[in-house]
């Protein structure tokens, strides 16, 4: 809920600067509880399912065998009651026959009739029955027509029907005798079934009845139950294998017919797997598997988590660093000018603590007394409005009592939501940079009457090393001609060459004069675009030759143009073909001196070369050659070249010094920007 406009903003409480100095814990150790925990509750999971798996399985199994087990039980409690049916019908047809006073041979005798059970009624079962009386036990000639032949067949089947006609006589109770042979010794499906009757304790005969055990057995076993398996007869000496599906298990119901090793083989074909335990399995896996993968997506926002986690961190240690080591003083306060938060900079640089400023309002304590009103107003503004681009420069007074120069600038301080809470302020102490531009200054008079005095001194030394030569030759000439003025060996006429030749000189130390005036007087370059080769035959046309000495300017037929100061250029080539004319004549060569300008027009720049028959440079002056107050000349100065460089680099051009392959002397070569614009290039 917004307050009202007068009310004055709470101080957010989330906004708690301390935090970025804490240390936060190294999370390894929980991530490996975390990563140990995960990993137990996947094996756990694992177990699960395995177990599941398991136990329907073995649920299965014990399902199978269960049912197994009833079905057998079933099987040979139905095949036991129908055969014992099927002895009750038999028995019923004996006492028809014994008391109706039949005792003939069933082939004979009128055929009984009877309401029989399931075996009786079913076509094919049984394939002959008839009585036998006692007397005729073992008379094959008197038994019913198919007891004569299996008889007959095989001397097996006469010895167990004999067995059988004993067991019953013995042991007054129904007995069962086969398979039968056939004459080839293979076995039948046909069983004889004799059941004994007994009239008043005597033994009065057997009834007896030839079965088709498949017959039977098919009709035995019910559709419902043959529907998922195959049901087949076998012997105890039978090694046929069923028919049935690979993987499943036959099982064997005893029949339990006395005589008899018979057993009906039940072989499962595609049984219907447990429901129940399936679907629960089923339901199970699908919980374990949502589990699972909440578990990852769980595990991915941990891992985010903990990587914004780390990179917080990162940010906050990064802050605390950059916080520690800076020497910018950080303030914060809100809109109503309490201090939030200060950094150790800025308590250094005003000598408080922290608890002695945070929460503190104006006056502040380190505002000067004599500067406190002046000092609430401009609060007042920086609360309402900040700071401008370049800062606003205060004072601030230490606790000792000095005074300190600040620059603040200040940038709204907002929550995430873009409310502003007030103000962050930078406090940079420029106190030394207030000293810099004071001495700055103090120094600046002082280097500018050094300066007036170092012109004066490069006037003086550019004069005595122009005016050395035109002096020292008016010197000469005024020698020279006092000595035959006075030995009277002079006339008029000879005086006058010599006296124009000493106005000459003396012309020309005063255009030297001239000269370094108008160069000290000029402290700025002036450029103008100026034709180098105009230059050179004005400046040389008024160098006087001495004899011996030649001069020769090479390529003068075109102009090159560049950007110079004429003045400074006169002075340049003066210096360089006045220092070969000195040089020339100390070679061992007639003195010459030869004066050329080269152009790179691909470079930009023209060199002038000025080289003389003099003895040359050593290699080792080489490098110092341009140094002030370095000569190779006896009585030199060191300035003449010095002044050269100056000039040369000064239009962003250079000089060099090597030998001469021609005139074997030194060789000067300066080169200087060609003018910008149309240039007048010779044609080849």
């Amino acid at each position: 809920m917004p307050l009202p406009p007068s009310a004055p903003p709470p101080f957010d409480a989330s906004l708690d600067f301390a935090l970025l100095q804490q240390t936060v814990p190294s999370p390894i150790g929980r991530n490996r509880r975390a990563l140990l925990w995960l990993l137990g509750f996947s094996v756990l999971l694992v177990g699960a399912v395995v177990t599941l798996v398991l136990y329907l399985n073995t649920f299965e199994r014990e399902e199978e065998e269960r049912r197994k087990t009833t079905d057998a039980q079933w099987l040979e409690q139905s095949v036991q009651f129908h055969f014992r049916r099927l002895e009750d019908d038999l028995v019923v047809l004996a006492r028809q026959v014994v008391l109706g006073g039949d005792a003939v041979p069933a082939t004979t005798a009128k055929t009984p009739s009877v309401q029989g059970g399931l075996l009786w009624r079913e076509p094919g079962v049984v394939l002959s029955h008839g009585w036998l009386a006692a007397d005729q036990a073992h008379d094959a000639q008197l038994g019913p027509g198919r007891w004569q032949a299996d008889w007959s067949a095989h001397p097996g089947n006469r010895q167990v029907l004999a067995t059988m006609q004993d067991v019953t006589r013995g042991l007054r109770r129904s007995a069962y005798a086969g398979p039968m042979h056939q004459a080839d010794g293979s076995l039948t499906d046909v069983v004889w079934l004799a059941v004994p009757f007994f009239e008043r304790g005597q033994f009065a005969g057997n009834y007896l009845a030839a079965v088709a055990m498949d017959r039977a057995a098919k009709g035995l076993v019910p559709t419902w139950f043959t529907q998922n398996q195959v049901v087949r007869l076998v012997g105890a000496e039978s090694d046929a294998s069923p028919v049935r599906e690979p993987g499943a298990k036959p099982y064997l119901a005893a029949m339990n017919l006395p005589g008899t090793d018979l057993f009906l083989e039940v072989a499962p074909q595609g049984g219907t797997p447990a429901t129940v335990p399936r679907i629960f399995f089923l339901v199970a896996l699908l919980f374990l598997l949502g589990m699972t993968v909440s578990l990852i997506a769980l595990r991915r926002d941990f891992v985010k988590r903990q990587k914004m986690q780390v990179l917080l961190q990162a940010e906050v240690a990064l802050r605390t660093a950059m916080e520690n080591s800076v020497t910018i003083g950080l303030r914060a306060w809100d809109l109503n000018g309490k201090i939030l938060y200060v950094n150790e900079a800025f308590c250094r640089m005003v000598g408080y603590g922290v608890s002695e400023l945070v929460g503190k309002s104006a006056p502040l304590p380190y505002w000067p007394q004599d500067q406190a009103n002046e000092l609430r107003l401009v609060h007042r503004d920086i609360i309402a409005q900040g700071t401008r681009d370049d800062g606003v420069e205060l004072q601030f007074q230490h606790r000792d009592g000095h005074l300190v120069d600040v620059l603040i600038h200040e940038a709204p301080l907002t929550t995430s939501g873009g409310e502003q809470l007030g103000w962050m302020s930078s406090v940079l102490d420029i106190s030394e940079r207030k000293r810099v531009q004071r001495m700055a200054a103090l120094q600046q008079e002082k280097l500018e009457a050094s300066g007036r005095l170092v012109a004066v001194g490069e006037v003086a030394s550019t004069l005595a090393h122009e005016l050395n030569q035109p002096l020292g030759a008016l010197s000469s000439f005024a020698s020279g001609l006092l000595n035959r003025l006075r030995g009277d060996s002079i006339t008029a006429q000879e005086m006058v060459p010599v006296v124009a030749r000493m106005a000459g000189l003396a012309e020309r130390a005063g255009g030297v004069i001239q000269r370094v005036n108008a160069l000290a007087r000029k402290r700025e370059i002036s450029r103008q675009r100026l034709d180098m080769m105009a230059v050179l035959k004005r400046v040389l046309s008024g160098v006087q030759d001495l004899p011996g000495r030649q001069m020769v300017v090479l390529d003068a037929d075109h102009p090159v143009w560049i950007d110079a100061d004429e003045l400074l250029l006169e002075h340049l080539v003066n210096n360089l073909v006045g220092n070969a004319l000195d040089w020339a004549h100390r070679g061992g060569h007639p003195a010459q001196v030869r004066v050329g300008v080269e152009c790179d027009y691909a470079q930009g720049m023209a060199a002038l070369v000025v080289a003389d028959t003099g003895p040359g440079v050593p290699a080792e002056a080489q490098a110092d050659i341009f140094n002030a107050f370095f000569s190779t000349k006896e009585g030199g100065m060191g300035m003449g070249l010095a002044i050269c460089r100056s000039i040369v680099e000064a239009h962003h051009g250079r000089i060099g010094v090597g030998r001469d392959p021609d005139l074997g002397g030194a060789r000067f070569t300066v080169w200087l920007p060609l003018a910008q614009g149309p240039t007048d290039v010779p044609s080849p």
